[in-house]
């Protein structure tokens, strides 16, 4: 299947960063669908069925693109998940999804700091959807 089928859920509380994520994946050729708040992805995930999602971690909720993941996992558990955050920048709390703990809780098969060059996105995109 081309890219141009493929559907890319981006939620994101920063409009200026949306607008950005939402221009480079569609430059990559995908659908886009995008969310400005946890509460208004979660409405968009029981109406569409993304191939991808990519959630910011903090919106609402400092832990928003989390509780976003867990209930994106139940509802379409085949879905890669990224999450896109600068949180390291800001709180210089860093994790990671290599230890089992951390893949235990945290329900994203990617963490991405913000600042991301179109190359690597792209690169991430296909290995995730295997294409």
């Amino acid at each position: 299947m081309s890219n141009e089928k493929k559907l890319i859920l981006i939620a994101d509380d920063d409009a200026d960063y949306l607008f950005q994520m939402e221009a480079m994946v569609k430059s990559l050729g995908f659908r886009v669908k995008t969310a400005e708040s946890q509460a208004e992805a979660e409405k968009l995930l029981d109406e569409i069925k993304p191939d991808l999602a990519i959630f910011d971690l903090m919106m609402e909720q400092e832990d928003s693109g989390f509780i976003l993941s867990y209930k994106a996992r139940k509802k379409h558990p085949e879905m890669p998940i990224i999450i896109a955050s600068a949180a390291t920048a800001e709180t210089g709390f860093t994790f990671d999804l290599f230890s089992d703990t951390d893949r235990h809780w945290i329900k994203a098969d990617l963490y991405l700091e913000k600042g991301i060059r179109i190359d690597q996105l792209h690169r991430e995109i296909n290995k995730l959807l295997r294409l």
